[in-house]
């Protein structure tokens, strides 16, 4: 049965090879004579065949050990990349990092962080994975990404949660919107209006959904969609009503061509935050992007 070669092993042959002295090879190993012989002689009898011949105090390669020394040092080489490689990726700016982010947040919130992080992680190879909530999940628990920036899970599904900021779901519609000259909606009103809401199935949606139920409101028709630009055009030319954060829609609240109303049956908030697999140590490149989520969140917060 072939066995593989014993990293000391090839190790005691290089350093022999080269130096041409047990007594060398074992001041430059660290060892004892001893121990280099004994070794070498191992090696001889694993491969079956000397590789080393001995005249005098000399040491000189056999046809065998001639053939084996250019394997041998490339296989050191190799060793010696690989701990180095290794060693790098807990260096300043090394390694790799895998986000999965909500597309909201890739929007609004990623290209501040990614920006901050590529000064402080230039040879950093790194790669954004989008997709709502249920998705980050799968991402994480399959090792496909190393961090999410997502809504908190509904459930417990296993991860660390670090808190970035809280949000409210509000009603936007058109300052044209008889909803909008009101100042409020009552809750038999969403029964007769179309109400543009996100994907079925994410977090917002589960949220919302548990939420309206709660309050005993029924809704009439809904609209979904999978980008919160789309809802928040859908509801400035009156299409419907949008249910969305505020910061999502901050240019056009603010320029006036959306109004923020209150959602019937009480505030509805949510928690965004940065998710790991439970019990995982997070990198130095994992921590910092961690921190630079914190920083940005912070103008979110409402």
């Amino acid at each position: 049965m072939t066995t593989t070669i014993d990293s000391r092993q090839m190790l005691a042959f290089a350093t022999l090879a080269r130096c041409g002295s047990f007594t060398q090879t074992a001041k430059d190993l660290h060892l004892t004579q001893s121990a280099i012989s004994h070794t070498i002689k191992s090696l001889e009898q694993d491969v079956g065949v000397p590789l080393f011949e001995r005249v005098g105090k000399k040491v000189f390669l056999t046809q065998a050990g001639e053939q084996l020394r250019p394997t041998a040092e490339r296989i050191l080489r190799d060793m010696h990349d690989a701990r180095t490689a290794l060693l790098e990726l807990g260096q300043w700016g090394r390694g790799r990092l895998r986000v999965g982010a909500s597309v909201t947040t890739c929007q609004h919130v990623l290209p501040t962080v990614l920006r901050e992080f590529r000064q402080s992680f230039p040879d950093c190879a790194l790669r954004i994975e989008p997709g709502d909530g249920p998705q980050m999940v799968e991402l994480l628990r399959s090792n496909r990404v190393d961090i999410a920036l997502m809504l908190e899970p509904t459930r417990d599904e296993g991860m660390e949660f670090r808190r970035l900021f809280s949000d409210e779901l509000r009603i936007l519609v058109s300052p044209m919107h008889a909803w909008a000259r009101a100042g409020r909606i009552a809750a038999e009103a969403l029964a007769t209006e179309t109400l543009i809401v996100y994907n079925k199935g994410s977090f917002t949606d589960e949220l919302l959904t548990d939420h309206l139920h709660a309050a005993g409101i029924q809704l009439g028709n809904t609209m979904e969609l999978g980008s919160m630009e789309a809802i928040k055009e859908l509801a400035k030319v009156g299409v419907g009503a949008g249910v969305l954060a505020p910061w999502i829609a901050r240019r056009e609240l603010a320029e006036g061509s959306l109004v923020a109303l209150p959602l019937p049956g009480g505030k509805l908030r949510r928690t965004w935050g940065v998710a790991h697999l439970r019990g995982r140590s997070l990198s130095l490149a994992e921590e910092t992007f961690s921190g630079l989520c914190e920083a940005v969140a912070q103008t979110l917060e409402q």
